[in-house]
Formats: structure tokens, C-alpha cells, sequence
């Protein structure tokens, strides 16, 4: 008797390009633009937040399955206070174990094997696996690059996306501010989503954990926030992003008490609960300032103005993003047309790892020629990596 393969939802899943580029800088001892970790850590007083409560006796212990009061409060503020959405910290916020469990206690909660999830591609890679574990049929409906008012861009077809809704969709998964692709979807965009999941009752998950990480005036609208949409949403927020603390994996969820009661049915049986002093850590972070959140984007809007800069003189296609701190790049005006190739040879060639796009998409065809680049570091490691990238040109 033959046995079936093992875990055949995630048969198409090795290891994630994110740890074999790694291990290739590593090895050959290249600056890592690769994956997306700053390498520096947050605010000193939240740091010692952290090390008060270790220190108190707080969250040593497990903590409440739904996340310490003082977190949720501070998450429901945080959301009423930039954005006017009121969520109830006692039955509408739910503490994850980051943003990646949030995105799989979700999917798994709401995705029934045989529903459609439609996903806007390139996507991070949890969401193929989550909807794969969930037993459900991912839909991709992909960004496509263009030319804009500010250069080079990323587009999404409103008319491929209502087309990709069918009798058997379920929800529809964002990200916005995008990864990889730096876009951030627009109130025009938005409002058409919003309208089709109404008209088609489609439940949404939103990824937001770039929210705060926008540039150059563009906006970051929770689709949450629109007309028939609270009721019918699943907003994901982290800390990692925001603070630089992107290792105490500190991320949540905020829904109707109907959508969260079903994500934490989903999360009590993955990790149940973590990261216990850090929440109480990240409530603080939540009411700093604003000072502290309009310093983080004009540093690293800087910072990404340095690579854009750099990444064109050495002459890749740049597309500049208007959030999150990566860069994708376009490799066919130096020549090559395979984002993998060019990234596995790129750590000899010039001492830099970069990951290719490709990665994220189901259609790898349209990401072939493009790569993207963290600029989540230090300005010296950043002209650093831009020296050596210069070799290439």
C-alpha cells in the first residue's frame, strides 16, 4: 500500500525564499535587503515598557485569551482616534500573535473548503498557505505595473476584479499599504471594493500593517470605514512595522463581535496566547505622540528616496513606493528577465540580497522581471548597498 504524500495542502509550499535568501547572505556575508526587519529596534521607552512589566510580574503568566485589557483599550483608541471607527475593546479586538497569525486565524474562522478567496497579487506568501490550509481556493487578481503622474506605478483593474467574483467567492483579501508592490490603494479604489462586497455580501480581510508607513500625502483609508463595510470586515493591525519590535510578534484584529468571536475561535487553538509583556509594552506605543509617528515616515520616506535614487543610478526600472518600506524594482533594463536567477547570482555579483517578486505571485510569469529591495535600514547600510549595487552598471 502506497501512503499519500504528507500534507498535501501544502505540498506546493517548501521553505519560504524569505529564509533561503537569508542563509545566502550569510554565507557570503551580503547586506540583506531581503526581508523586511528593521536593524534597529523601536523607542527606548518602550523597551523599558517591556522590561517594567517582566519586571512587575506582568504577562509573565499566560494573559487574557483575548489580549490584556490595556492593549485592546489602546487598540480601540487607536482606531477611533485616526480613523472614527469605534470598536468595543471587550468584544470587538482580539491580540494576536503578530499580524501572520491574525491573516491565518481568520481565513481558517471564515473559509469553508470549496469557498474562493480573492487575493490581490503579488501577495505575501502566508495568505497562499492559509487559504490552502483553510481548504479554500485562492483567486488572483493581480496589480499590474503602469506609468502614472509620478512615475511608475501599480495599478489594480476594478473590471478583473468584478470578474473574478463567482457564486462560490467568500471574501476578498487586501493589503493596503502593499506589499511588495508599495501601493496604496486609493478612496477611489476602496469605495469600488467596498461597493462589490456589499452587492455580492463578500466578507473582506484587510491587512494594514503598514499603515502608518505612507508617503508624500498619500493616504491610508481602513475600508472599515465605508459605507455597509464595519459589519462585514476584518481589519489586521501590528506592532512590528510600526514600532521596530517586529520580533515580540505582537499583531490584532478589529471586527463586529460576531467576526471576532469566530477569529478567536480559530486562535485559541493555534498559539492560545503570547507575547504577554510586550502588550502591555505595545499599549504604550499605541499613545505616543504623534511626533513619534510623523518622525518614523520622514525618516524612512529618506530612506527609501536613498535607495530609489541609488536602484536607478544603477540602472534598474524604479517604482517608487508611496508605503511600506520596500522597493520593487524592474531587472530587464539591466538585461535580465528572471527575478530568481538574478536574485540567487546578485549576492557574488555585488554583495546585496534582494527577493524576487515572482515569489508572490500565482501568475509567476508577471513578476519575472521584477525584484524588491527593504529600505528598513540603517542610512550607512543603505549607501553601502547602494555602492556595491553600482557594479552592476
Amino acid at each position: 500500500m502506497t501512503r499519500p504524500p504528507l500534507n498535501r495542502r501544502l505540498a506546493e509550499f517548501g521553505t519560504t525564499i524569505f529564509a533561503e535568501m537569508s542563509a545566502l547572505a550569510a554565507r557570503t556575508g551580503s547586506i540583506n535587503l531581503g526581508q523586511g526587519f528593521p536593524d534597529t529596534d523601536g523607542p527606548e521607552e518602550i523597551r523599558e515598557a517591556a522590561v517594567r512589566a517582566l519586571r512587575d510580574g506582568r504577562g509573565n503568566q499566560y494573559p487574557p485569551g483575548p489580549g490584556v485589557p490595556e492593549l485592546r483599550s489602546a487598540i480601540a483608541d487607536h482606531q477611533r482616534e485616526r480613523y472614527g471607527l469605534g470598536y468595543d475593546p471587550d468584544t470587538e479586538v482580539l491580540v494576536t500573535a503578530g499580524a501572520t497569525e491574525a491573516i491565518a486565524a481568520a481565513l481558517l474562522a471564515l473559509v469553508e473548503p470549496g469557498d474562493e478567496v480573492i487575493a490581490l497579487e503579488p501577495y505575501y506568501d502566508s495568505y497562499a498557505a492559509c487559504v490552502a490550509m483553510a481548504g479554500g481556493t485562492r483567486v488572483p487578481v493581480t496589480l499590474r505595473p503602469a506609468e502614472g503622474a509620478d512615475g511608475r506605478t501599480y495599478v489594480l483593474d476594478l473590471d478583473e476584479l468584478r470578474a473574478a467574483v463567482t457564486d462560490r467567492t467568500r471574501l476578498i483579501l487586501l493589503n493596503t499599504p502593499h506589499n511588495p508592490t508599495g501601493t496604496v490603494l486609493t478612496r477611489a479604489e476602496l469605495t469600488a471594493v467596498a461597493e462589490l462586497a456589499v452587492e455580492r455580501d463578500l466578507l473582506v480581510v484587510t491587512d494594514e500593517v503598514y499603515e502608518h508607513l505612507v508617503f508624500d500625502g498619500a493616504e491610508h483609508l481602513p475600508i472599515a470605514s465605508l459605507p455597509g463595510m464595519r459589519e462585514r470586515t476584518v481589519t489586521i493591525g501590528s506592532a512590528g512595522k510600526t514600532f521596530s519590535f517586529t520580533g515580540w510578534k505582537v499583531g490584532w484584529i478589529t471586527a463586529s463581535p460576531e467576526l471576532t468571536s469566530a477569529v478567536r475561535s480559530a486562535k485559541q487553538f493555534l498559539t492560545y496566547v503570547s507575547s504577554g509583556p510586550f502588550q502591555y509594552a505595545i499599549a504604550e506605543a499605541l499613545r505616543l505622540p504623534a511626533a513619534y509617528f510623523d518622525g518614523l515616515r520622514t525618516e524612512l520616506a529618506a530612506k527609501r528616496d536613498l535607495l530609489s535614487e541609488g536602484l536607478a543610478q544603477a540602472g534598474f526600472g524604479v517604482f517608487k513606493p508611496a508605503g511600506t518600506y520596500f522597493v520593487t524594482t524592474d531587472i530587464r533594463p539591466l538585461g535580465a528577465e528572471d527575478g530568481f536567477a538574478f536574485c540567487r547570482s546578485l549576492p557574488e555579483r555585488a554583495g546585496v540580497v534582494a527577493i524576487p517578486n515572482a515569489v508572490f505571485y500565482d501568475h509567476r510569469e508577471a513578476g519575472a522581471p521584477f525584484v524588491r529591495f527593504a529600505f528598513c535600514k540603517r542610512t550607512e547600510v543603505l549607501e553601502e548597498a547602494v555602492s556595491r549595487l553600482k557594479r552592476l552598471s
